[in-house]
């Protein structure tokens, strides 16, 4: 059987042996619905495991247990916080959203849906690295914007934003600001004490955790309306049954995230990036050089198709994704790498590599030598690759 080489993780990872493990008792002996003191044992020791790992992943955070909501994933969170805040704020402050050009969809996508009830929205733009616009931004905000939506760092090119500032911006001019930190959280330092963000979206999925288990930051005292009927689950915020398994899945993932292993992927990722610009002539890195998370490498090699790059890649073992407009149900090339001033050319040509815990340098110097030889046999054929 053929050894496979996954290289994806952004889209989600493998799950943590030791997160099954701890995920397992609640499956098979605490599996009762979480209930109040004055409820059954079952239910009472539901709770408290519930508790407890609201507790551990809001610490990573630097916020308190009563700030943290779990729901169902990224996508659910960042639906929440962005409509949310417009059920709350949109009849009485404003109907005004910004949110960057190149956000992940669940932002981009809900900020769209606002726009067709009626709401307007700001792209902002961001400039070749991905970095968004901090003067035009500030100039975009007014009195009747109720949110900005930065994310933290992108989910393909991989650039970190300096929310930092924007948080502090959005403060000052008494703006609500949402962050997207999907692909930061554990790996890029996030403390809610020091960047004065009121939403932080939050997932398992990317950290070897389980799917279907995510989280919401939402400040003290942030106006956000529930948006999702039902019961009275997640202090009144998120109405479904609480998935406690995947909570403490979420919590030991979390635990298992240290310092060490994001210097390895750091390390990994920079000999990626460093043997394909050297190795491979006519190729671009895409997002910023350094100020980028540890796990990821985004590249373009010109005058082919990511399609195939990566259709090769698989018969060989390895795993990425490509912007390349044949992978996206919408036809449409990546519209990252056009927002940050690329061309059809160089979006059908990117290729992403995610990397993770279970991945090796030996795998690094394995699939760059793999593409260099894929990648001259493409330019052979390609009527664009000069000859």
């Amino acid at each position: 059987m053929q050894t496979y080489t996954y290289m994806d993780n952004a889209a989600a990872t493998r799950l943590d042996e030791r997160v099954v493990e701890a995920m397992m008792p609640h499956f098979f002996q605490t599996y009762a619905v979480a209930t109040s003191e004055f409820g059954y044992s079952l239910g009472i020791e539901s709770r408290e495991a519930l508790d407890a790992a609201r507790v551990t992943v809001a610490q990573r955070l630097d916020a308190s247990r009563e700030e943290f909501v779990f729901t169902s994933g990224d996508t659910e969170s960042s639906n929440m916080a962005i409509k949310g805040v417009a059920l709350a704020l949109g009849e009485k402050k404003g109907k005004r959203l910004i949110v960057s050009k190149i956000e992940d969809f669940p932002v981009l996508h809900s900020a769209r849906a606002l726009e067709r009830r009626g709401f307007g929205v700001t792209y902002a733009p961001v400039d070749g690295d991905g970095f968004v616009d901090l003067d035009a931004l500030e100039k975009a905000i007014d009195k009747e914007t109720i949110l900005v939506s930065i994310q933290h760092a992108n989910q393909e090119i991989g650039t970190v934003q300096d929310i930092g500032a924007i948080a502090k911006m959005c403060k000052k001019k008494g703006t609500l600001f949402h962050t997207d930190a999907t692909h930061t959280f554990t790996r890029v330092p996030l403390s809610v004490s020091h960047v004065p963000a009121d939403l932080v979206t939050v997932s398992a999925h990317t950290i070897h955790g389980p799917r279907g288990i995510g989280g919401l930051y939402i400040r003290d005292k942030t106006p956000i309306a529930k948006w999702m009927d039902g019961g009275f689950q997640e202090f009144d915020l998120r109405a479904g049954l609480e998935n406690i398994p995947g909570a403490v899945g979420f919590a030991k993932a979390v635990e298992l995230v240290n310092d060490e292993e994001n210097e390895r992927l750091r390390a990994m990722r920079d000999r990626m990036i460093d043997r394909l610009l050297a190795e491979v002539p006519e190729t671009t890195l895409n997002g910023h050089r350094t100020q980028r998370v540890p796990q990821n490498a985004n590249t373009t090699f010109h005058f082919i198709e990511g399609e195939s790059i990566m259709l090769h890649l698989d018969m060989r073992g390895y795993a990425v994704s490509t912007g390349s407009a044949c992978f996206s149900r919408s036809l449409e090339g990546s519209h990252v790498i056009f927002g940050i001033g690329g061309d059809h050319e160089r979006a059908h040509g990117s290729i992403r590599f995610t990397l993770g815990r279970y991945n090796t340098m030996e795998e690094i110097d394995g699939i760059v030598s793999t593409i260099s030889d894929i990648v001259a046999q493409l330019r052979k054929i390609s009527p664009l690759a000069p000859h």
